[in-house]
């Protein structure tokens, strides 16, 4: 995912149509997403999400996906970047349940 979007950057053709391909496909997950759940934000993790391209791009893949004509939701990167799941899982650890040992 790095070289594709490190390509792309520099103007590779093939990466820009790989990266166009991928945020299509997203913003056709995402639009599912939409039409069954209607959330008030949509908050995107993992390393991917820290491509700041995606954010203005993105929308207007969902918009034609979407019932009803319109899309308004947020997009956003999550938080803590990329180690948002981790930190989640550790915040929900419980000590009382670990091994003992």
């Amino acid at each position: 995912g790095e070289a594709i979007v490190a390509a792309m950057r520099a103007g590779d053709e093939g990466a820009r149509a790989t990266f166009a391909r991928w945020l299509d496909r997203l913003g056709r997950g995402i639009a599912g997403i939409v039409n069954v759940l209607d959330p008030d934000v949509i908050v995107l993790g993992g390393g991917l999400s820290t491509i700041p391209e995606i954010y203005d791009a993105l929308p207007g893949r969902v918009a034609p996906h979407v019932f009803g004509g319109g899309f308004d939701t947020p997009i956003r990167p999550s938080r803590h970047g990329d180690a948002s799941g981790v930190r989640g899982a550790a915040w929900l650890w419980n000590d009382a349940d670990a091994p003992a040992g």
